[in-house]
């Protein structure tokens, strides 16, 4: 009896010191030629472990990179080079051609854990470098 009142104690005490934020927002935006759709997920987690505060993150993202024109104008594409940038983070893609994309979305996606975190308000910039154009634009959060 004296075991499962003292696991019932732990219990109630860890479940008190620990606190569990989760992140789910969804950024967009667009240029002349491209818009984008970037998902943010991430679970933050405070403790107690050992007597000392704990903190840990996991996250996942997705960008949905979409040409707003026909696929017709991509046929001659060779390199297409893109990039994410928020406060705290930087992603860089290229892609090289050698012949022409079926389509005009590009997908890019990932996860971490003890990564930094994406917060709702931050402003995330876009530039997309396809042969001899480039663009840039900004993808702001339109979740809450």
């Amino acid at each position: 009896m004296k075991k499962i009142i003292s696991v019932i104690f732990t219990i109630m005490v860890l479940t008190a010191c620990s606190e569990t934020t989760n992140h789910d927002y969804k950024f967009s935006g667009e240029s002349e030629h491209w818009e984008a759709e970037y998902s943010y997920k991430g679970t933050e987690k405070w403790g107690e472990k050992n007597g000392q505060r704990k903190y840990s993150i996991e996250d996942s993202y997705q960008l949905v990179l979409q040409y707003k024109g026909s696929i017709e104008e991509l046929s001659s594409l060779q390199t297409l080079e893109y990039s994410f940038e928020s406060n705290r983070n930087h992603w860089k893609l290229t892609e090289e051609y050698t012949e022409p994309p079926l389509t005009g979305a590009f997908l890019s996606s990932g996860e971490s854990k003890g990564g930094a975190k994406v917060g709702k308000d931050e402003v995330i910039k876009v530039t997309v470098k396809w042969d001899d154009f480039e663009e840039s634009f900004e993808l702001h959060n339109y979740s809450e």
